[in-house]
């Protein structure tokens, strides 16, 4: 074999090389380009977030019961008792008013779902 085919074999490999490379680079080059896109709609996206929670009241500070007083919190507890019970009686009264439009329903209005297909 003489030399000079070693030197065209060998500048075969190394151009192969350098378009494997260069490829890879590119590929490389756009999937970094894709992510730092993304990097900056998460930013904007987390600043508005961020500015939303910020606007929000900010959550009280934690006062135990146990150092408080006794009345104060015998009467907000009272209350919320109250409220829930309220609540609870409200949706109650709503689904018991469903289950009379449902027990009073016109069945024949429905008489197309008992029908057998052939």
């Amino acid at each position: 074999m003489p030399w000079w085919s070693w030197l065209i074999i060998w500048v075969v490999l190394v151009l192969a090389l350098l378009g494997m490379l260069a490829l890879l680079g590119y590929r490389l080059f756009v999937k970094a380009m894709a992510t730092m896109g993304a990097l900056g709609e998460l930013a904007e996206k987390t600043e508005v977030l961020s500015s939303r929670f910020d606007d929000e009241a900010a959550e009280p500070a934690f006062h135990p019961a146990v150092l408080g007083p006794a009345r104060e919190y015998a009467q907000r507890w009272e209350e919320r008792r109250a409220r829930n019970a309220t609540i609870r009686h409200t949706r109650r009264e709503a689904r018991v008013r469903r289950g009379k439009l449902l027990v009073s329903a016109d069945p024949s209005r429905f008489s197309h779902l008992l029908r057998k297909r052939h």
